[in-house]
C-alpha cells in the first residue's frame, strides 16, 4: 500500500532534490516509478537465478554453485549501492545508464557463459578454471549493477515528491520484494520450460531496458538535456537491437555450441520438467551417448560393461520379482530381462520426459531392446524416495538401483540411510539390493562413505569394481574437470539384509567381461586406510 505522501521539511533542499516536473500528476507518476521497481526487481532477480542454474548445468554441484553466485552478487550490490551515491544528483541519467548496462550485461550473460564454455573448456592449462572465473565476473558485474538501482530509485521517488524517508523506503522495498517473488517465480515455471536459458535471460534484458528507458525518457526527461535524451535513446536502442539480434540467432547458436560440447552426433535435445536430455549417435551404426542435465549417464562404447555388472552379480540368487530404482532409459532392465525366469519387473522413474524417449527414440529403444513393450515390466512415473516411503512388504527378490552419480548434490538422499532402510524393508529376507556407488580409483572417500551408509541401515556389503570408461565417450559439461578427473572405473557394492555380506558370484553372462570386477581384501584394505573415521551419509533422518 503506497502511503499518503508527507511534506518537506521546513528549510531549502538543495536544487537537485526539488520536485520535478512531470508530464502527468504526481499520484501517476509515483505509481509509475514503483511500477519499475517492479519490474527491475524481477529481472534482477532472473539474472541471478539464471546464473545459478547455468552454473549448476555446466560446472557441477548446484549448492557450490548457487553458494558462490549469491554471494558474490549480494556482495556485489552492496558496493554497488555505496558507488550510486555519486550518481544522485544525475539520477534520471544515472538511472537509465544503469538499467541499459544491466539488460546488455545480465540479458547476455547466459549466451557469453554459454560460448566461452563450448568452446574454450577444453583448452586446459591457465584457462582450465576460466568459465568460472568468467561467473564470477558477471555475478560481480550484475550485482554492482543491481545494488546502483536502489539509490537511484529512492532519489527519483523524492524528486515526484518529498516524503519522509521511511514511508519511501516502505514503499520502494514493497515494490521489489513482490517484483522479486513475480521474477523468482517466473524463471522456473515460464521462463525457463518455455523459452530456455537463453532465450529467456535475452528477453528479460530487453524488459528491463524497456521498462528503465520509458520511465526516465518519459517520466523525467525535462530533467535531461536535449543531447543527454538522444545519447540515451540512442544507447537503449543499441542494446536492445542487441537482444533482439541475440534472440534470433539463439536457436543457431545453441545448435552450434551442444555441438561442440556433445559432439557432431547429436539427434535429440529436450528439456523436460526434470532435467534436459541430450541423445548423440545412436543409428547407423555409430555408438549412442546419454547425457542428463549435461553429465554422460549411459556411453554407447561401454554401456553393455556397466549394466552388466550393475544387474547380474545381484541375479544370481532367487530374481523373480526385481524392482528397479531410476533406469529410465531401460538399459537396466534390458539385463533384468534377458533372465526367462524373472516374473515381474518394477521401475520407479521420476522423469516422464526420458521415459517417452527410451520408449520412441530409435536408438534408445534398439539399446534397451525395446525393454518397456516387455509385459513383465510395469512403471511408475515419481520420486524413488517417495515411492519406497509408501511402499509395504517384503515384496522383492532384487533392487537395483540405477541412480545418478553420488557426487551429485540433487541426487543425495538416494544415497542416505533413511534411503537404504527403505529399500531393505521391500527386500525380501533372502533379497539383494545392487547400488553404484561411483569411481572407486579417483573418488574412494565417496564410494566408502556409501558402503558405511549401506552397513548403518543393516546390510552386508561386497564391493567390487569394473575398469571401464571408454576413453572416446569424454564429451559433454564433464569435460571441463580434465582428463585426470575421469571416471576410469565403475564402483558398486552389493548387499544383503543382515551383517553377512553376500557372495559375489560374477556369472558367465559375457565371459572375460567381469574379469578383474572383484575387489580384492588388499585393495580394500588400502582404500579403507586412507579413510578412517568415514561416518554414514544421513542427510535424510531415518523414518523406517
Amino acid at each position: 500500500m503506497i502511503e499518503p505522501h508527507a511534506p518537506a521539511p521546513p528549510g531549502a533542499p538543495p536544487s537537485w532534490t526539488s520536485p520535478a516536473r512531470l508530464p502527468v500528476r504526481p499520484g501517476t507518476g509515483r505509481f509509475l516509478v514503483l511500477a519499475c521497481v517492479f519490474v527491475c526487481a524481477a529481472c534482477g532477480l532472473v539474472y541471478e537465478l539464471e546464473l545459478v542454474a547455468f552454473a549448476s548445468y555446466l560446472t557441477g554441484d548446484s549448492v557450490t554453485q548457487a553458494s558462490v553466485v549469491l554471494s558474490v552478487m549480494v556482495f556485489a550490490m552492496g558496493i554497488g549501492s555505496l558507488g550510486a551515491k555519486r550518481l544522485r544528483r544525475h539520477a534520471a541519467a544515472g538511472f537509465v545508464a544503469v538499467e541499459t548496462a544491466l539488460a546488455l550485461v545480465g540479458g547476455c550473460s547466459a549466451m557469453a557463459l554459454y560460448a566461452v564454455f563450448a568452446w574454450t573448456a577444453g583448452w586446459g592449462g591457465v584457462w582450465a578454471a576460466g568459465p568460472r572465473c568468467l561467473l564470477v565476473a558477471f555475478s560481480l558485474a550484475i550485482g554492482l549493477l543491481i545494488g546502483a538501482e536502489v539509490p537511484l530509485l529512492m532519489e527519483l521517488i523524492q524528486r515526484v515528491r518529498r516524503q519522509d524517508a521511511g514511508g519511501a523506503v516502505a514503499d520502494l522495498f514493497a515494490a521489489d520484494y513482490v517484483g522479486a517473488l513475480v521474477g523468482g517465480l517466473a524463471f522456473p515455471f515460464l521462463l525457463l520450460p518455455f523459452l530456455g536459458q537463453l532465450t529467456g535471460a535475452l528477453l528479460t534484458g530487453t524488459v528491463n531496458v524497456v521498462a528503465g528507458g520509458a520511465l526516465v525518457l518519459g517520466l523525467f526527461r525535462r530533467d535531461l538535456g536535449r543531447r543527454a535524451r538522444r545519447l540515451l535513446l540512442c544507447a537503449g536502442l543499441l542494446v536492445l537491437g542487441v537482444l533482439v539480434c541475440a534472440a534470433a540467432l539463439a536457436g543457431d547458436f545453441e545448435r552450434a555450441a551442444r555441438h561442440a560440447v556433445y559432439g557432431g552426433d547429436v539427434r535429440v535435445a529436450v528439456r523436460t520438467g526434470v532435467q534436459e536430455i541430450v541423445l548423440a549417435g545412436g543409428t547407423h551404426g555409430r555408438p549412442l551417448d546419454l547425457f542428463l542435465d549435461g553429465r554422460l549417464r549411459v556411453g554407447g562404447r561401454d554401456e553393455r560393461r556397466y549394466h552388466e555388472a550393475l544387474v547380474h552379480p545381484a541375479l544370481t540368487g532367487p530374481h523373480a520379482r526385481v524392482l528397479i530404482l531410476g533406469g529410465g532409459d531401460g538399459l537396466a532392465a534390458r539385463e533384468v530381462l534377458r533372465r526367462r525366469d524373472v516374473h515381474r519387473v518394477d521401475l520407479v522413474e521420476l522423469d516422464p520426459g526420458l521415459l517417452e524417449l527410451s520408449r520412441r527414440d530409435p536408438g534408445l529403444a534398439a539399446a534397451n531392446a525395446h525393454a518397456f513393450a516387455d509385459p513383465r515390466v510395469h512403471v511408475t512415473t515419481g520420486d524413488a524416495l517417495a515411492w519406497l516411503r509408501g511402499a509395504r512388504g517384503r515384496a522383492y527378490d532384487v533392487v537395483v538401483a540405477d541412480l545418478p552419480d553420488p557426487g551429485i548434490t540433487a541426487g543425495a538422499k538416494l544415497y542416505s540411510q533413511e534411503f537404504y532402510g527403505l529399500a531393505r524393508r521391500v527386500l525380501a529376507p533372502h533379497g539383494r539390493l545392487a547400488v553404484h556407488a561411483g569411481p572407486v580409483t579417483t573418488r574412494p572417500r565417496a564410494y566408502w562413505t556409501v558402503a558405511a551408509t549401506l552397513r548403518v541401515a543393516g546390510f552386508g556389503v561386497s564391493p567390487y569394481r569394473v575398469p571401464g570408461h571408454d576413453g572416446g565417450s569424454r564429451a559433454g559439461p564433464d569435460r571441463s574437470a580434465g582428463a585426470s578427473r575421469t571416471p576410469h572405473d565403475w564402483g558398486f557394492l552389493l548387499a544383503a539384509p543382515g551383517r553377512t555380506p553376500p557372495p559375489l558370484r560374477l556369472g558367465t553372462w559375457r565371459p572375460g567381461t567381469l574379469t578383474q570386477a572383484r575387489l580384492t581384501a588388499d585393495a580394500r584394505a588400502a582404500d579403507r586406510t586412507r579413510i578412517d573415521g568415514l561416518r554414514a551419509s544421513t542427510l535424510v533422518r531415518p523414518r523406517y
